[in-house]
């Protein structure tokens, strides 16, 4: 059952570190913290992806920044209490880490594949050039109960065929990571810079099965 639901969400990202470690949290006596991985587009642009990460896989003391490395796991979400609202925060969280000598295929260092259900109604839209965008926020179930909100979003064709997707359908999805910095609004005379992450799809299909009528109701 584990290894089934593990499937159901799989990432792999390679690319240069460039921070040191932070700590998180601990769980029975294994820690985990954060560690910053730059990764490249196809374009000359990057996208900085947060990695949560045990201290059984990798020696957290030591500074690793300027090295390479591929992780392999999960893209994780939780809900944190922040302003008086709840915020998403999303992460890989790290199962393999291996380095690595260089970055050769670039096609490759940032996939992910997510089998999941639709929780809130899509939002289609186009920009003022006429680029059409589809908003999709995905369930992905996890064991014991839980499961993680993954924002996703749509272009062209593929924002056309969201569009028209209801809640509780099966979903799957294949595409990137990507980071978005965007200013939030403190008061009328200030704003700060954020960080958002979402998922660029290439690729999306409906899977045939029975509407989930059991998806967990998500708010921000």
């Amino acid at each position: 059952m584990t290894d089934k639901v593990i499937e159901n969400n799989q990432v792999t990202v390679m690319g240069e570190v460039v921070s040191d470690f932070t700590f998180s949290h601990e769980i029975f006596g294994e820690g985990f913290y954060m560690i910053d991985v730059k990764v490249k587009r196809l374009s000359d642009s990057f996208d900085i992806i947060p990695i949560m990460m045990s201290d059984r896989l990798l020696d957290v003391t030591q500074r690793y920044i300027g090295e390479y490395i591929c992780v392999s796991g999960q893209f994780r979400s939780y809900n944190r209490h922040d302003e008086k609202k709840n915020r998403l925060v999303l992460s890989v969280f790290a199962r393999e880490v291996e380095f690595v000598d260089d970055l050769e295929d670039s096609a490759r260092t940032n996939q992910i594949f997510l089998d999941g259900y639709i929780c809130k109604e899509p939002i289609y839209r186009k920009t003022p050039l006429g680029r059409e965008i589809a908003d999709v926020l995905l369930a992905v179930n996890r064991p014991y109960g839980k499961s993680d909100y993954i924002p996703c979003i749509c272009w062209g064709r593929n924002a056309r065929y969201a569009s028209g997707f209801r809640v509780g359908e099966r979903c799957a999805i294949w595409g990137r990571i990507q980071s978005r910095e965007y200013l939030k609004k403190v008061n009328e005379e200030c704003a700060e810079k954020r960080v958002a992450f979402e998922v660029s799809v290439s690729k999306l299909e409906i899977l045939e099965e029975e509407i989930y009528e059991k998806t967990p109701e998500y708010s921000v």
